[in-house]
């Protein structure tokens, strides 16, 4: 029993550089951004309470209410706002600009802790008050989005570290962090790829129809789908095994990179295919962040392992432990 634990512990707790995090805030802050950037014309019309609005906010919030008195949401702002006196188109163009510049700031790592909190909270507000047109981008980008929030802040690469002078994170908090991620992307993954194999239509290319040839993510004209027919019945049962299996050679160094590379190929398909650019970044972002560097980036990273001082930072050539 104690060499059981001392392995779980190791596994665990193995030490690792920031790198990780690194590419998790910066590609969590780059996702954040174009999603604000994407709605910025129909803001009021996704969250507006009138009207105007494609789906009444309040009715949204009311179902939330049913749920849960104490999910965030974009109504207890425009109350707060509505006490101070602002319109609600105020409020909601205030929560968006301090949204923008948050996720700025993410992406610089200036403020790191403080300024991922608000990103957090203010997409999760958002994306709840309009959860009647969100989908699966939203849900990822959340969890993401809470990794950040709780993860050691700064990393090594961060303004933070770098010119504030912070200490990021010891390596063994890095590496419990990250392990908690690679367990949830797997289990992400598994019951996905589960869910998907217990119906006929991965396995005979008939999902996957539905898919491409339905608005609005019918970019593939339906002639060509129609000629590589045979191909989408063997796509099907690929994704079907690899995301059902991806909990099981994503960890092994030898078929790690070709289940990492099926997984990222598969989303940038998506991305391509259907035009659904959102979702298949942040499953991107997160893979990366997960699984990536140790391959797919420089064994070696630099990490901070003093607080700086007025003769320079010390530094360290830290191996990346990424299995």
């Amino acid at each position: 029993m104690s060499s059981v634990t001392n392995r779980l512990r190791n596994f665990l707790l193995k030490p690792q550089s920031s790198i990780w995090l690194t590419i998790l805030r910066v590609g969590l802050g780059l996702q954040v951004l174009c999603y604000g950037l994407s709605l910025r014309g129909d803001w009021l019309e996704l969250l507006g309470r009138e009207n105007q609005g494609l789906i009444r906010r309040d009715l949204t919030e009311a179902i939330l209410s049913a749920r849960s008195p104490f999910i965030p949401r974009v109504g207890w702002i425009v109350d707060i706002g509505a006490h101070l006196g602002l319109s609600e188109p105020t409020v909601l163009w205030t929560v968006w600009t301090v949204l923008m510049f948050a996720a700025l700031l993410v992406v610089v790592g200036l403020f790191c802790r403080i300024s991922s909190a608000v990103v957090w909270l203010l997409y999760l507000s958002t994306a709840k008050s309009a959860e009647l047109l969100s989908y699966g981008v939203d849900n990822f980008t959340i969890i993401g989005l809470f990794y950040l929030a709780i993860a050691p802040l700064p990393d090594s690469m961060a303004l933070d570290a770098r010119w504030r002078g912070i200490l990021p994170g010891n390596a063994t908090l890095q590496g419990l962090h990250r392990r908690v991620l690679q367990f949830h992307v797997c289990i992400i993954y598994f019951f996905g790829g589960i869910s998907k194999c217990a119906g006929r239509g991965w396995w005979n290319g008939v999902s996957l129809w539905r898919a491409l040839t339905r608005a609005p993510f019918d970019i593939v004209p339906p002639e060509i789908l129609i000629r590589a027919s045979f191909i989408l019945a063997l796509a099907g049962i690929l994704v079907c095994v690899m995301e059902a299996t991806y909990a099981i050679f994503i960890w092994p160094r030898k078929t790690r990179f070709l289940w990492f590379a099926g997984v990222l190929g598969m989303h940038v398909g998506i991305a391509l295919m259907m035009g659904m650019y959102l979702f298949a970044s942040v499953m991107i972002v997160l893979n990366l962040a997960a699984f990536g560097p140790g391959f797919a980036f420089n064994r070696s990273a630099a990490c901070t392992v003093g607080h700086p001082t007025t003769a320079g930072r010390a530094t360290l050539a830290a191996k990346d432990l990424s299995a």
